[in-house]
């Protein structure tokens, strides 16, 4: 037994030592967003990627270091402003080179956010700085750093990548529900033939529901969390008794870094507005989602033919066929992040006590969801430049399904006080008979009304009986 054991335990070491080291390529990358579909998202690399959390915790430093020069400290009144943008140029040219000068460090010290002190420490060494180096993290503990380095990358990805590809996919539903804003089309509810609508009205629905999420989106705080060690300012406080720091915090904050300064807190942000974030996001994605299946329906029903590249397979075995690939790619995809937002909004705002570590590994994730909504979005996009509009099937859905202007004529005469009209009207269509144009004519003229009225009912189709 022991012997087995020993030869496993040998198999093992070989292999480990023995197995090449691959670098990272979009190929053997596990998942899908940095293998497969890394094209679509690479600009969120500048946002939620290691060396860009990296970044961001230099920027952080460096102004804070900045804003304790502007207070200013006794000990740095004399500070040469002058160099401020030699400090900024810090993150501002920082590169992979320097992340991973970062990484070389915090292999050390185990703390990665201690190696980002130790790098602004080196970078003073070199302008000549060294006096001043000790209040680079002044009073702070790494979560000022993290829970605003966090919101801050996430309100620059939401400016720089994810607003413009939302309002891309409002302006195509926008552009959409204009050039068919005049089709007639069969309603459907509870998947059953109902009084008809247009096409371009349907997209607007959309457009509406997305447009009113943005704005409720925009309402949400950047929250960020600034205070020492328990969010109290107690080194800051202790060192400078007389200096108002709770004003200077909200002051950096918002000043600084364009967020919203959370007061009073534990250790970390209570996350709650970044939950609401989460929540909202994951709400847009639910829209889009319900869109992506109904034009996978209207593409099932022949409403629409698709746009044929010269080239693609739609189906390996089946010839004919063109998938409505780029609404599943989106469906797909947004689940995936919902199911990552879901669990972020759930988690973030519980932490035990003053805090526990659990968020720190959960918020590294944050750029995961994100990353499966850009995709989603960008398909369902290609997915709608795709659509061919098949007006002969719209025609012949409505032509076919005369019983829905039933609602209009009983409208009609319940207006002229007919005796018991909804009943008269279920014992025309509710007969499981084929009701066409005839036989509604044909019941018309039963009925005890005016020519005038029965010219007017007449006059109602299935095309025209659209609304407003």
């Amino acid at each position: 037994m022991h012997k087995d054991l020993n030869k496993c335990l040998l198999i093992l070491i070989f292999v480990a030592h023995n197995t090449p080291k691959m670098n990272l390529t979009q190929l053997n990358a596990i998942s899908p967003i940095d293998g497969r579909y890394r094209g679509k998202i690479e600009k969120l690399a500048n946002y939620f990627s290691e060396e860009a959390l990296i970044k961001y915790r230099v920027q952080v430093e460096i102004e804070y270091f900045i804003g304790l020069c502007e207070i200013p400290l006794a000990q740095l009144a004399n500070f040469d402003t002058h160099l401020f943008q030699e400090l900024r140029n810090i993150y501002l040219n920082f590169s992979t080179e320097d992340a991973q000068k970062i990484k070389d460090i915090e292999r050390i010290t185990n703390h990665d956010v201690k190696a980002v002190e130790y790098f602004i420490k080196e970078q003073f060494d070199a302008l000549g700085l060294q006096k001043y180096k000790e209040f680079i993290h002044f009073g702070l503990t790494s979560q000022d750093i993290n829970n605003t380095a966090i919101p801050l990358s996430i309100k620059e990805a939401m400016d720089a990548v994810y607003i413009p590809h939302y309002f891309e996919l409002i302006t195509k539903l926008q552009e959409l529900a204009t050039e068919w804003k005049d089709i007639p089309m069969l309603a459907r509810t509870h998947g059953q033939p109902a009084s008809p609508t247009r096409l371009g009205k349907e997209i607007d629905v959309f457009v509406v529901r997305l447009k009113a999420q943005f704005t409720l989106l925009s309402e949400i705080p950047d929250a960020a969390k600034f205070g020492g060690a328990t969010g109290n300012f107690n080194a800051h406080k202790v060192a400078y008794p007389t200096i108002d720091w709770k004003a200077f915090g909200g002051k950096f904050v918002q000043e600084k870094l364009g967020l919203h300064h959370s007061f009073p807190t534990t250790q970390i942000e209570h996350y709650d507005h970044m939950a609401a974030l989460f929540d909202a996001l994951k709400r847009i994605n639910n829209i889009i989602i319900d869109l992506d299946r109904d034009f996978w329906t209207y593409v099932s029903m022949e409403y629409f033919k698709q746009k044929i590249k010269a080239g693609e397979v739609g189906s390996s075995a089946m010839p004919h066929k063109v998938n409505p690939i780029d609404f599943e790619n989106s469906e797909g995809n947004l689940g995936m992040a919902n199911a990552i937002f879901e669990h972020l909004s759930a988690k973030l705002p519980i932490s035990r006590l003053q805090r526990d570590l659990t968020d720190s590994t959960v918020l590294r994730n944050i750029g995961v969801p994100f990353g499966h909504t850009i995709i989603a979005f960008t398909s369902t996009i290609k997915g709608l430049n795709k659509l061919l509009l098949n007006k002969e099937k719209f025609a012949q859905d409505l032509e076919n399904n005369w019983a829905v202007v039933a609602e209009a004529i009983q409208t009609i005469l319940r207006r002229e006080a007919y005796p018991n009209p909804y009943e008269a009207l279920k014992g025309l269509t509710r007969t499981n008979t084929k009701i066409n144009q005839n036989s509604i004519a044909h019941f018309i003229d039963t009925l005890e009304v005016s020519a005038e009225i029965k010219q007017e009912l007449k006059a109602i189709t299935p095309a025209n009986y659209t609304g407003i």
